[in-house]
């Protein structure tokens, strides 16, 4: 026995002894991959992946995620990962060997990007992996749809990992895997079309019928349809369910059913930017369920092709009570346009396999299930070969636009509110003569920037965000990457273009969720009767000074080390108080406190005085066009009433705003308005009111 054990291992030896093994820390992380391998290759000379044997048995591949794909993370750089294949197209695991991601190496933690990878181990190339916005998804893991919990705060991190594992995977298993390898690709003919009736599509196979009958499936559940609660049985000579498949991008096809301007239309609306398959359906058990949510992935029916499970998307484009234009078209129950594709992308003019998920309940708590699949293949005429292989993220939609359509409601409320101030501040020299509006509607929209922008929309810019953008134009610039948080994107755009109007203070003072929390905790300690510090202004002048080097440091570190640079950008507290809540190693959450503690006394001391993005948008707020907040000739000279009341020292002596420190609340604007406030008002008042005395007194001795 110890003798046939020693041959093998011998035999085995001999079998690799022209391979060479890689490093031992790489070769450490494919053994955890593939625990039971005794042989780990070096990475292949004509293929980036490394071979990996239990004896003389082929267990899989491990490959580096980059070595494929380098979709950017939030950073602007990849993540870099290496991903376990068997011989099946199961993921025998993810590990992270490094990232820029901000929000898990200074915020949450490597924690819970490691729990969400580790989802990956034992799915499968021929599941569907749907990633859920937030963790803990109510949905259930049902037929070939997988879903994975999220990572709360970090979901464009976690969607950038999804797709860089699965575009990378697929790649592999299409030139490794037996099985995998893609037929000859096509595309449809768009030259090809002539008027058909529903009929004629049918026959010539342009459209794809596939029926589901009573019988079939009692058999398959073992018991009569009229077991169950709910209707199901249909009129005698109706099929259970009766799905039609038809591919539109084929002006054959969807010329015919849509009708010429519906078709036009569509097509400009597509933009030649996916595929897409209408699916129809009759019967008591049509295609989508009675919860279907339109805009979402269906959950009663699925598409494969050559083992990989293609995502199916709802387009909701369809109008209510749209019908089929081609002659002869029966009525129909249910009908979708779905794009298909997604990472494994799809080959409208090779075989393909619907399968249709009948779940009929019992009661609330027991159903029976049954899968029945359906062929489907298409008339060859309708498609032409593609000589070369398609990129194949051409075509897809962007990450970015499935985030944007995702979190609609919060950009239409964004945008409305940022309308509403720019309205605001257009008109400020009328609306600052009522101040109860003004301070009323200044507190309101800081409410909202704290709670609703920050806290919610997770929408605090960081002077994270400037040395990406300075990096990313160093190394090619992107703009997908910075598309992929919608309420970052939009606040950026607003602050760059206003920063040329109004200067820093339109966001210093109103969009930045810290500075409003500073603001309530300063309006806070004055009503506890907290003694106010007001720096002495030589000092001031001094302190204000010390943001800037801050931020020359930050952004001339990242170009040396992003990671050093993204571990000094923690001298910005929020992190910790807007995107973490204050749930965080201990150490920095003293620090925020302490800022916040400070400025109950220090009216916005960080603000003031250390903040590097204040420094940045203060530099490229010299630039701005106008000077809006008025000043008049005894301003400062010798009226200092607005420089005692600028909480923020940003008027000097003589009068003049420091637009580089003013926050833009409009308080001084409001004094000058008022005739009991303003000296020069007063002043004015009381002249004319004594020129007044002095006519009437003329006017009585007349």
């Amino acid at each position: 026995m110890v003798g046939r054990v020693l041959l093998m291992i011998l035999l085995v030896l001999s079998s690799h002894s022209h391979a060479t093994e890689p490093p031992e820390e790489t070769r450490a992380v494919i053994q955890d991959l593939f625990p039971s391998a005794t042989v780990i290759e070096d990475k292949l000379p004509d293929f980036p992946v490394y071979p990996v044997y239990q004896l003389q048995e082929l267990l899989g591949y491990a490959y580096v995620s980059t070595d494929f794909v380098k979709l950017q993370g939030f950073a602007g750089k990849p993540i870099t990962m290496m991903i376990g294949l068997d011989t099946k197209g199961r993921f025998t695991g993810v590990k992270v060997l490094h990232h820029h991601e901000p929000v898990f190496l200074h915020g949450l933690g490597e924690g819970p990007l490691t729990e969400f990878v580790d989802q990956y181990e034992g799915r499968s190339l021929t599941e569907q992996i749907i990633v859920q916005a937030s963790s803990r998804s109510a949905r259930n893991n049902s037929g070939n749809q997988v879903y994975f919990d999220g990572v709360s705060k970090a979901t464009v991190s976690v969607l950038i990992i999804n797709d860089s594992v699965l575009s990378s995977a697929l790649q592999v298993a299409r030139k490794k895997l037996e099985g995998f390898a893609q037929a000859t690709p096509t595309r449809a003919r768009q030259d090809f079309y002539e008027p058909l009736t529903w009929q004629q599509m049918l026959d010539r196979g342009y459209i794809h019928k596939a029926t589901l009958s009573a019988e079939a499936v009692e058999a398959e559940v073992g018991r009569s349809l009229s077991d169950y609660p709910m209707d199901l049985e249909p009129v005698p000579g109706e099929p259970f369910s009766e799905v039609y498949y038809a591919y539109m991008n084929s002006p054959m096809v969807g010329r015919n059913l849509l009708g010429d301007q519906a078709y036009k239309a569509f097509r400009q609306r597509l933009a030649d930017q996916g595929k897409v398959m209408l699916v129809l359906s009759r019967g008591v058990y049509p295609h989508i369920s009675p919860d279907f949510v339109p805009g979402s992935t269906p959950s009663r029916i699925g598409l494969n092709q050559g083992q990989l499970a293609i995502e199916m998307r709802d387009l909701n484009w369809l109008e209510p009570g749209q019908t089929i234009a081609a002659q002869g078209a029966p009525a129909m129950d249910a009908m979708n346009l779905f794009r298909i594709g997604g990472n494994a992308g799809f080959n409208p003019g090779a075989e393909s396999g619907f399968h249709l998920d009948v779940s009929l309940p019992r009661n609330h708590l027991v159903s029976d299930n049954a899968r029945f699949t359906m062929p489907v293949t298409f008339a060859g005429e309708l498609f032409e070969t593609v000589e070369l292989e398609p990129d194949p993220h051409q075509g897809r939609e962007p990450v970015w636009v499935g985030l944007w359509k995702e979190r609609w409601w919060q950009i239409s409320l964004l945008v409305t509110s940022l309308a509403l101030l720019t309205v605001f501040f257009a008109r400020q020299k009328t609306l600052t003569r009522y101040p109860k509006l003004v301070h009323r509607f200044r507190w309101g929209f800081l409410f909202f920037t704290l709670f609703f922008i920050g806290f919610y929309a997770q929408g605090q810019l960081s002077v994270v965000n400037i040395y990406t953008l300075f990096l990313a134009l160093w190394d090619g610039f992107s703009l997908n990457v910075f598309l992929l948080d919608p309420i970052i994107f939009i606040l950026w755009t607003y602050t760059f273009v206003t920063l040329f109007i109004w200067g820093r203070g339109l966001f210093c003072g109103w969009l930045c969720p810290f500075g409003a929390l500073q603001e309530m905790l300063s309006w806070l300690g004055q009503k506890l009767g907290l003694r106010q510090v007001r720096v002495p202004e030589q000092w001031h002048r001094r302190l204000i000074l010390l943001k800037y080097p801050i931020l020359l440091i930050l952004v001339g570190t990242a170009f040396h080390s992003l990671t050093l640079a993204e571990q000094l950008a923690e001298v910005e507290p929020f992190k910790t108080s807007i995107t973490l809540y204050f749930v965080r190693y201990w150490p920095f959450v003293v620090y925020a406190l302490a800022l916040l503690a400070i400025g109950m006394f220090i009216h916005k001391f960080y603000c003031r005085y250390l903040c590097p993005l204040g420094a940045g948008l203060a530099v490229l707020g010299r630039f701005r066009l106008f000077s809006w907040l008025e000043r008049v000739k005894r301003c400062g000279q010798p009226c200092q009433h607005c420089k005692n009341e600028c909480g923020i020292n940003a008027i000097r002596k003589d009068g003049r705003v420091d637009y580089d420190e003013c926050i833009q609340c409009l308080e001084c604007v409001v004094i000058l308005r008022d005739q009991n406030q303003c000296v020069d008002a007063i002043v004015r008042n009381k002249q004319r009111q004594k020129q007044a005395r002095i006519l009437a007194t003329d006017a009585v001795g007349a």
